[in-house]
């Protein structure tokens, strides 16, 4: 099962693979991926061993799936923005898919937080960083000052820390998913608005 904002699961996917997934992202997030064995995960998904490596061979091969598959959204959204022009609402769009893009992956997002030196280590690390260089390549205008480019970034990882940070705040999760999108929206606003100023 997947976790949404608020910390409430919902039904992600269904198949065995995709069960597989869903029972060891949890477990790595409960107890650390180097603490938890492929046999755990048979047990709590009440399957064979053998079952379990018709699907995947090493734990390694189950976290750079879900990397593929959750952040697949991300790779879309990268390449939809290459073919846009550089307009305030191109960037707005990208904002808006790219928060839908985290709410959707945020079990792995979290996995990822709190596994950091894991990550480093295992080969999705890289591809994460290359994700967030494409995006971040796609969202900025390189010939805009060095203040509105810092703004447009600022935006990007406001969509990060809402998702950890305001989780332990009260109030509703949606509202706080949209607080948290208003605020990066504006960053970018502030950023175009300086830039066309500048030019």
């Amino acid at each position: 099962m997947g976790v949404t904002m608020d910390g409430t699961k919902q039904q992600r996917r269904g198949n065995t693979r995709q069960r597989i997934q869903d029972v060891a992202l949890e477990l790595f997030a409960e107890q650390g991926y180097e603490k938890t064995s492929l046999r755990e995960i048979a047990e709590h998904l009440d399957v064979t061993k053998a079952a379990l490596y018709y699907h995947f061979k090493t734990k390694e091969e189950i976290i750079v799936s879900l990397f593929e598959d959750l952040t697949q959204p991300i790779q879309d959204l990268i390449e939809w923005g290459r073919s846009q022009p550089h307009t305030l609402e191109t960037k707005h769009e990208i904002l808006r898919r790219y928060s839908q893009a985290l709410v959707g992956a945020e079990p792995l997002f979290r996995f990822m937080q709190e596994n950091q030196a894991t990550v480093r280590e295992l080969r999705i690390g890289d591809a994460f960083k290359d994700r967030m260089r494409d995006l971040r390549d796609i969202f900025i205008d390189p010939d805009a000052p060095l203040v509105e480019q810092v703004r447009c970034i600022s935006a990007m990882f406001t969509l990060h820390a809402g998702m950890f940070v305001m989780q332990d705040v009260e109030g509703d999760s949606e509202k706080k998913h949209e607080a948290v999108l208003e605020v990066a929206m504006d960053l970018v606003t502030q950023a175009h608005q300086g830039a066309r100023k500048e030019g």
